[in-house]
C-alpha cells in the first residue's frame, strides 16, 4: 500500500484512482513513465517546477496532497470492481471529512461516477459535495487516457487552479 501525502487544511486533495505497480515498487505516486499528473501539475501553475514522483511529499509546503480512491495497486483501472471503487468512495468521504481540504480533485471522472453514484457527471467543478468538501472531477492523466493529451489536461488543471 502506498501511503498518503496528506495533511489537514490543503487547498487541494488529488485524488488517484489507485496506484499502479510502478507507485506500488516506488511508494511514489503517479510514478509510471508517461503518466502526465507531474508535467500537468505544473503547467498549470500549481508546482513552481515539474517536480518528479520522489518529491511527492514537497506538494504538503505548496497546500497539496494526494491520494487514492482504491488503495488496492494493479496494472490497469480497468482491474477494479464497482464494489471496489464505492467502498473506496466511502473511505475516500471519510478521509476528507477528517482532514477538511478547500476541494477534492478526484483524477477520472469514471471513477467518480462509479465510486460516488453520479453517472452522468462531467470533468470540472460539481455541484455535490464529498465530505463537506466541494468536488473538481480532472481527466485521468494516465498515458493511457487518449482523450487528453497533456496541453488539454494542463489546461483543466490550470481551470481548477485559477478557482482555488
Amino acid at each position: 500500500m502506498i501511503a498518503d501525502v496528506i495533511k489537514p487544511g490543503l487547498d487541494v486533495l488529488f485524488c488517484g484512482i489507485n496506484p499502479g505497480l510502478v507507485s506500488e515498487a516506488t511508494g511514489h505516486h503517479f510514478a509510471r513513465p508517461g503518466n502526465r499528473f507531474w508535467p500537468a501539475l505544473h503547467l498549470s501553475g500549481f508546482t513552481p517546477r515539474q517536480f518528479a514522483p520522489s518529491e511527492q511529499e514537497k506538494l504538503l509546503e505548496l497546500g497539496l496532497g494526494i491520494t487514492n480512491v482504491v488503495a488496492r495497486p494493479s496494472a490497469k483501472a480497468d482491474e477494479l470492481t464497482i464494489d471496489e471503487m464505492r467502498e473506496g468512495g466511502a473511505l475516500l468521504a471519510e478521509k476528507v471529512r477528517r482532514y477538511s481540504p478547500k476541494v477534492l480533485a478526484v483524477l477520472g471522472v469514471t471513477v467518480y461516477r462509479a465510486a460516488f453514484e453520479r453517472k452522468k457527471a462531467q470533468v470540472g467543478p460539481q455541484e455535490d459535495t464529498v465530505g463537506g468538501v466541494r468536488v473538481w472531477v480532472l481527466p485521468n492523466p494516465s498515458g493511457l487516457n487518449a482523450h487528453y493529451q497533456l496541453p488539454a489536461l494542463a489546461e483543466e488543471f490550470g481551470r481548477l487552479k485559477s478557482s482555488v
